[in-house]
């Protein structure tokens, strides 16, 4: 176990308790092997050798475009906005939620830009969610560098954060589409409510699985759900279609936050961007520690509640150990795994072709990630 900073901090960073998924390269390069017209070109840069002479290589240019709305969107008058926005957009990030707008889009055969715009609003919404969410946690490392909030200060990303917000309602709107803004309108009011929902959950060990679950559907799943409503909307797609994508979207959001609950105690702080360990130091009872006071020993169970209670890491070895012995990320990979089976089966009635495939293998890696 080694441990981060200075005097007096208490960061650390686990190994992995058991064997490692491969790396998202090696990932990547076998359903390039099995799928190779179905390369997601945002898990990749559109140099690499994969990204060039693919079917997908529109999604190149579509993530490209959508750069172009993102860089251009964040200009404010106010240095200070424009310099915080554009630290946080930088720090880069999978940016799965704006591909999945497009490739939900492009799966109905869209042939128009507003995926573009809808895309940045969904990165939008999603980077003042980060900018907020970190200022609560406290966290100081994100992406594998220092937060907004430990380099500008709390304050300066609050009122960023609203920037960033109210920014994405000015480019929602301008897609002149009721239900549009209603979609995402929603989104951000239960994302509000996720937030807080996890707000009372912290530091309280009696939270069920049940109640963790609905805070994992409004904080995290909304989103993703939003973003493939949006893509199958925009591009004409029926109604059932529709309500499919949405159910695909908040499955896979599902799953994504539960391996990334996984990580937080399997992971280490140069593949998932964070330290290891932030949950257990936040209070956050999250699924592996609600599993261990289910199923482990008295003497587990009274420790875990103390933890929880306190926000305390320095038992983290003995938590690391008991969640590992107990099952407890196993359960929780089972869970995620359920989720992601969830999306694949939402949409088999898409039709075929290279964007459906890089849909499922995308349910496929939120499970088997290391990151």
């Amino acid at each position: 176990m080694q441990q981060l900073g200075g005097a007096g901090c208490q960061k650390r960073v686990a190994g992995p308790c058991f064997a490692r998924v491969p790396s998202a390269s090696v990932w990547w390069r076998r359903i390039i092997a099995t799928f190779p017209s179905a390369t997601p070109v945002f898990f990749v840069s559109v140099q690499h050798p994969a990204a060039q002479n693919q079917p997908l290589a529109m999604i190149t240019a579509d993530m490209q475009a959508v750069d172009g709305v993102i860089r251009s969107q964040l200009y404010s008058d106010v240095p200070l906005v424009s310099q915080i926005a554009d630290y946080i957009i930088s720090a880069g990030g999978k940016r799965i939620r704006p591909a999945l707008v497009l490739l939900t889009a492009n799966a109905w055969g869209y042939r128009g830009t507003e995926h573009h715009k809808l895309a940045a609003v969904i990165e939008f919404i999603h980077t003042a969610t980060l900018l907020h969410d970190d200022v609560v946690d406290e966290s100081d490392l994100r992406r594998g560098r220092r937060t907004a909030n430990a380099l500008f200060g709390n304050a300066a990303s609050v009122l960023v954060g609203d920037f960033v917000y109210s920014r994405a309602f000015q480019m929602m709107v301008s897609v002149n589409n009721m239900r549009v803004m209603q979609i995402l309108a929603d989104a951000t009011n239960v994302i509000a409510e996720g937030e807080v929902l996890q707000l009372m959950n912290m530091h309280d060990p009696d939270v069920t699985e049940d109640r963790y679950l609905q805070v994992i559907r409004s904080k995290t799943a909304k989103l993703f759900e939003a973003a493939t409503e949006l893509g199958s909307l925009i591009a004409g797609a029926p109604e059932d279609a529709i309500v499919a994508a949405s159910e695909y979207g908040r499955s896979l959001g599902t799953a994504f936050q539960l391996i990334d609950d996984v990580l937080d105690y399997s992971g280490n702080a140069t593949d998932i961007g964070k330290n290891v360990g932030d949950d257990l130091r936040e209070g956050k009872p999250t699924l592996p520690l609600i599993y261990l006071l289910q199923h482990g020993s008295e003497a587990q169970r009274v420790l875990v509640r103390d933890c929880i209670a306190q926000g305390d890491e320095a038992h983290f070895d003995e938590i690391l150990s008991a969640i590992t012995q107990s099952g407890a990320l196993e359960y929780t990979r089972e869970r995620a795994a359920e989720a992601s089976q969830r999306a694949i089966e939402a949409i088999e009635k898409l039709p075929e072709s290279s964007y459906k495939d890089a849909l499922t293998e995308l349910a496929v890696f939120s499970v088997s990630r290391n990151h």
